[in-house]
C-alpha cells in the first residue's frame, strides 16, 4: 500500500494494491540507489474525503530513499508519461510506504515535454500548514534534483525500464491479479 500525507498529519491519497519489484528483478542502476519499484494496474485509489476510483492505466512507481522526490511512470497507449512528485523522503515499514505530498508535481509527457504544475496549492499549502523554512529548502531542494535527472535522463527516467518490470510483472501474473 502506499499512503501519501499532507504536512498536517491528514491522509491525502492512498494506493491500496501494489506489487514490489524484488531486488533480484531490479537493474543495477537502481539497485545501487536501494529504490522501491512498484508497479499498480487498476489498483483502488481513496481520497481523503473517502472517495474510490481505480487507476486507468498501469503505472510503474519509483521511490528513492532520502530523496525529495517520487516518480511514477504512467504507461499509456501512446507511450510513458512521467508524474512526479515533490515530496517528503519515503518512509517504507510492514509493507506499506508512506510521504508527505507537497504539491508542486512536474509532468513529463510523452513527446518529452516537462511541466512543473500545482505551485498554485503549494503557496497554499505553505501558508495554511506554516511550512517551516527547512521544510521549504528541502521542497526547493527536491523540485531541483528532479528537473536536474528530467533533464539529464538519469534514472529512473528511462521508458523502456518501466516497460521491462511491467512486461515481466504481466508474464508472471497475466490478467489473474
Amino acid at each position: 500500500m502506499i499512503k501519501s500525507f499532507k504536512h498536517d498529519g491528514h491522509l491525502h491519497r492512498q494506493w491500496q494494491q501494489n506489487w514490489k519489484i524484488p531486488q533480484s528483478r531490479m537493474k543495477e542502476a537502481h539497485k545501487k540507489e536501494s529504490m522501491i519499484v512498484l508497479i499498480n494496474k487498476q489498483t483502488p485509489i481513496q481520497e481523503s474525503d473517502g472517495k474510490q476510483w481505480i487507476s486507468r492505466v498501469p503505472a510503474v512507481s519509483y521511490f528513492i530513499p532520502g530523496q525529495w522526490f517520487n516518480v511514477v511512470a504512467l504507461l499509456e497507449t501512446g507511450g510513458v508519461r512521467y508524474y512526479c512528485n515533490v515530496a517528503s523522503p519515503l518512509y517504507y515499514h510492514c509493507n506499506v510506504l508512506t510521504y508527505i505530498d507537497y504539491d508542486l508535481d512536474v509532468i513529463r509527457t510523452v513527446d518529452g515535454n516537462r511541466y512543473i504544475v500545482d505551485q498554485d496549492e503549494y503557496e497554499q499549502h505553505r501558508q495554511l500548514y506554516h511550512y517551516p523554512r527547512h521544510v521549504q529548502d528541502k521542497v526547493r531542494g527536491g523540485l531541483h534534483a528532479l528537473l536536474e535527472r528530467l533533464e539529464t535522463a538519469r534514472e529512473p527516467f528511462h521508458d523502456e525500464s518501466a516497460l521491462k518490470y511491467y512486461n515481466e510483472w504481466l508474464a508472471e501474473f497475466g490478467e489473474d491479479e
